[in-house]
């Protein structure tokens, strides 16, 4: 059924509640957005399966909690990942600040070293922004990370998110090539450009 696929992944949707992880995760599994959206209680699972350059891979994606009440799942959700997704709303400031705490506890809990992040600024369709784009690309530069602002509401930036990380990934061989060895992978130019075919959207450090 998957021998077309060459690796499944374990992304993670992390940051406080109410930015959006789930809005996000539904409308790039699933293309629907529910302004109603409830609060996630717990773990929610994903797995859509995605081609970037003529290669398949399956992205088992993991959506988590943001309340503190449910921290204890944090180890084993941490575990294994390749590429993690951080989600602030930049219409509020404070969900921005606590992105160090969201860091600490990756680094804190990650198994690998040269996991890919990517950093969403959340909800651009909202007249009322506090966080200007050009602080969040300067907190993603300082991180090592990817960056993008995106919105679940209107599509914009979603599905370009999870493909370049993903595109990222799968240009780190170290982070899956082991679990699938003699398996080449190949990439197209696109690499050399800033943000391949989302037009320049995302900094790649």
């Amino acid at each position: 059924m998957d021998e077309d696929v060459l690796t499944t992944l374990k992304l993670l949707i992390i940051g406080e509640s109410g930015v959006g992880k789930s809005s996000l995760l539904l409308r790039f599994t699933e293309d629907t957005f529910d302004p109603e959206q409830s609060a996630t209680i717990g773990v929610d699972f994903k797995v859509k399966t995605i081609a970037i350059d003529g290669n398949r891979a399956k992205l088992a994606i993991w959506d988590t909690a943001g309340q503190e009440r449910f921290r204890t799942l944090t180890p084993s959700y941490y575990r294994g990942a390749q590429g993690v997704i951080l989600v602030y709303d930049v219409a509020k400031r404070d969900t921005f600040t606590k992105l160090d705490n969201w860091l600490n506890e990756l680094e804190t809990y990650t198994t690998r070293n040269d996991i890919v992040k990517m950093l969403v600024g959340n909800k651009i369709d909202r007249e009322d922004h506090e966080v200007d784009r050009n602080e969040g690309l300067k907190f993603a530069r300082k991180h090592s990370m990817l960056f993008i602002e995106a919105s679940a509401k209107t599509k914009d930036g979603v599905q370009c998110a999870f493909e370049e990380l993903v595109e990222k990934i799968l240009q780190t061989p170290g982070l899956w090539e082991s679990e699938h060895q003699g398996q080449k992978v190949t990439l197209g130019a696109q690499e050399q450009s800033q943000g391949g075919a989302c037009g320049g959207y995302c900094s790649i450090p």
